[in-house]
């Protein structure tokens, strides 16, 4: 498996179209960066449930997914669902975070995700980040949306069950939903391990970087 070894970061952004979508989608690589980088800063934007329970889910979590590290996280008031008839908010909401953070990694949704709010996002991250990494990560649902992974984030047995008991503990108000478990996290996990060649890992999808083979 070939490996692509990035510098040293500093800056990091996480976005999200709902609480929660984040930390499934790459807690276990916020948990390994945060570990290897101390002190690395995450900018992190949720764009819908600002205000309510969620809100303070998502912030206790994401504290939690980046120990460490120096944390900011803005939740936004979008309705949950709706994100297409929100399009100049989010995307204004993203353009004032590129105007006060230089990352070198952007985390954000998939644009092969089938969520119209997740989809959208993804869209929108090229139009701001232009020439960053941006890593597409994945959330397993009923829409059977899942691909190919174009990156992998290994993750230790350990790692990949811290995050799923930050998950469980963190996400109260997701328990009850029938794809929210330990099954359904480590199973994806370790397909995508499969994958890489290793026992647990996260999948990512990237549309275009840059080499640096020079070094």
């Amino acid at each position: 498996m070939i490996r692509l070894l990035a510098g040293r970061l500093t800056r990091v952004v996480a976005l999200g179209a709902h609480c929660d979508d984040i930390a499934i989608g790459a807690g276990g690589t916020l948990l390994t960066l945060c570990s290897a980088w101390p002190g690395v800063r995450v900018d992190a934007l949720v764009l819908s449930g600002g205000g309510t329970d969620r809100e303070d889910e998502e912030r206790a979590a994401l504290a939690a997914f980046c120990q460490g590290a120096d944390v900011d996280v803005t939740v936004l008031k979008l309705p949950d669902g709706r994100l297409p008839a929100h399009w100049d908010e989010a995307k204004s909401a993203l353009e004032e975070l590129r105007r006060r953070t230089e990352p070198e990694l952007v985390i954000a949704p998939s644009t092969g995700d089938a969520h119209q709010d997740h989809r959208g996002l993804a869209q929108l991250v090229p139009t701001v980040f232009r020439d960053h990494l941006a890593l597409g990560y994945e959330i397993v649902k009923w829409d059977g949306d899942l691909g190919t992974p174009s990156a992998y984030q290994p993750l230790s047995r350990e790692l990949a069950e811290k995050k799923v008991r930050l998950l469980q503990q963190h996400y109260p108000s997701q328990r009850h939903r029938p794809w929210y478990d330990r099954e359904a996290f480590l199973g994806l996990a370790r397909i995508r391990g499969i994958e890489c060649g290793h026992h647990y890992a996260e999948g990512f999808y990237t549309h275009k970087f840059t080499l640096a083979l020079e070094g």
